[in-house]
């Protein structure tokens, strides 16, 4: 056996002195990376334009003889419809659209995507903000319009199960006659599929959780059309892994959730509702981890910077201060028990320098003091003619959540965007509402470059990148940062369950 042995080059001066300019040249362009903000909004363009129904013309097939030609459709007025959500990411058309009605009709649907590697994208009324529901992989989306049923509900156990289409007013239209309520409130009339697929809350999340503590148990179709149900309805179990809450958040990412059940509440007996003003942000916050620290319960807290008081002044005329503002709710048993922690809240009001303190119980009144937090997104649109919203939002510890909003604020006094900020801030959660103009490529840098600053500001502060809209495609650049190596772990699970991946692909994570 012949060996070869290669000569090295023994390095002379002059190549020592390109490899040291070589060392620096890489080390400042390192250092240039790292302290330069990369973008905060992929563009959403399809990584292809192949069409899965025109080429393979037996899958169009299959969910025609599966649904019928009134249930799957390729029409572009239908394909335009589900192209957006809203969020300002430009829209892509699937390339289909399917409606079933049934568990059953979802999983052979999966089961005619897996076997032809269509990507699927589950779809309820588009009310996402990062891009959830664009199908950027173009392939099928299945939209939940026909799954709108209240399957049962249990008044022991304080539970109803449902489809994931059914809107959330619309359940707690059902629900009242019965004396029950849902409380998870995101705002938005949002599907509840959707509002578990993106771990929603909102607030109400104060005084009752998030969809994570809401919901019970869930069926759920896997990639390759298999259902599952993701845990039993007992109270409690320390049996196996904890599938439901792997789901919530997910996306759709991991499978297609076809029937939820929810914990469900009495309706408070009594709602009392208070305003309370501050000379800034820092002692709204005060107010509110005291509230914490005294174990003072409120069900809603909610905050009102100075811009967006000045939107919804401007607006609707309601002549409050423009100054930042704390909209409390309580809900309790009987008038003396709300009252006697109203009482509380008033006297903690004074101390952290509030003032024009008012409260009521009469649900006119109450609807009055609310105002200026149920028309604040309508308020910040209309503060830019033609102007569309940027919503996006992050979460802080309660103990850094002063800090990360007065130093946004910052940010936006030295720039020529208007600022309003609206927090669900009893757990640290806060959402800019700027009207933009998105057409305009400076503008949309600009909002890019706070954003960006907005969401490493709320992780260096050991906060999330989104505390209730999820990630989407809109913050893919910060799963990491924030998550470091446990992304692998996520990417592991995601390629288990969904080798091919098929399932709302190129959402949460770069696979």
């Amino acid at each position: 056996m012949t060996t070869t042995t290669r000569q090295k080059n023994k390095p002379t001066k002059s190549s020592f002195e390109w490899k040291w300019i070589a060392s620096v040249l890489l080390a400042a362009l390192c250092g240039y990376i790292a302290n330069t903000p990369f973008p905060a909004v992929p563009s959403p363009i399809p990584t292809g334009n192949v069409s899965h129904f025109h080429h393979v013309s037996e899958i169009r097939q299959e969910l025609v003889n599966l649904l019928g030609e009134e249930r799957i459709s390729m029409n572009d007025t239908v394909r335009d419809e589900y192209s957006k959500d809203a969020s300002h990411f430009t829209p892509v058309q699937p390339e289909g659209v399917a409606f079933p009605k049934t568990s059953e009709e979802v999983q052979e649907i999966v089961k005619i995507c897996a076997k032809y590697k269509v990507p699927i994208v589950p779809y309820g009324v588009g009310s996402s903000l990062e891009g959830h529901v664009l199908p950027i992989h173009k392939g099928l989306t299945i939209s939940f319009r026909l799954m709108k049923q209240v399957i049962e509900i249990n008044k022991v156990d304080h539970e109803v199960s449902v489809q994931p289409g059914i809107n959330r007013k619309a359940l707690n239209d059902w629900l009242k006659p019965h004396g029950f309520w849902f409380p998870i409130d995101p705002g938005a009339d949002s599907t509840i599929g959707g509002m578990a697929s993106t771990r929603a809350s909102g607030t109400t999340a104060v005084g009752y959780g998030t969809m994570k503590e809401n919901v019970i148990t869930m069926k759920v179709v896997l990639a390759d059309g298999s259902l599952i149900r993701t845990a039993s309805k007992a109270p409690k179990s320390s049996s196996g892994y904890d599938l439901t809450k792997l789901i919530i958040g997910s996306e759709g990412t991991l499978g297609v959730i076809t029937e939820i059940t929810l914990r469900i509440y009495p309706e408070p007996p009594v709602v009392s509702a208070a305003i309370a003003q501050f000379p800034d942000v820092s002692s709204a916050g005060s107010l509110v981890a005291q509230l914490r620290r005294t174990g003072t319960k409120v069900q809603r807290i909610e905050l009102l910077n100075t811009a967006a008081m000045n939107a919804v002044n401007r607006k609707f005329s309601l002549g409050l201060a423009e100054v930042p503002s704390l909209f409390i709710e309580l809900h309790g048993p009987d008038a003396v028990e709300v009252q006697s922690r109203m009482s509380l809240i008033e006297a903690a009001v004074a101390e952290n320098k509030g003032f024009s303190f008012k409260s009521t119980t009469d649900s006119v009144e109450r609807d009055n003091l609310w105002k200026a937090r149920h028309r604040a997104y309508w308020a910040s649109i209309a503060l830019r003619e033609g102007a569309k919203l940027w919503v996006t939002d992050v979460c802080t510890p309660l103990s850094h959540l002063s800090a990360v909003i007065r130093e946004t604020e910052e940010d936006f006094a030295s720039s020529f965007l208007i600022g309003p900020i609206v927090g669900h801030v009893g757990d640290g959660n806060f959402h800019l509402m700027v009207p933009l103009m998105v057409q305009d490529p400076n503008e949309v840098r600009e909002m890019e470059r706070i954003n960006d600053r907005l969401i490493r500001r709320a992780i260096g502060y050991n906060g999330t990148c989104s505390g209730e809209h999820g990630v989407g495609i809109g913050k893919i650049p910060y799963v990491e940062l924030e998550h470091g190596n446990g992304v692998d772990v996520m990417r592991k699970i995601k390629r288990a369950l969904d080798p091919d991946n098929i399932l709302n692909p190129g959402k949460l994570f770069v696979l």
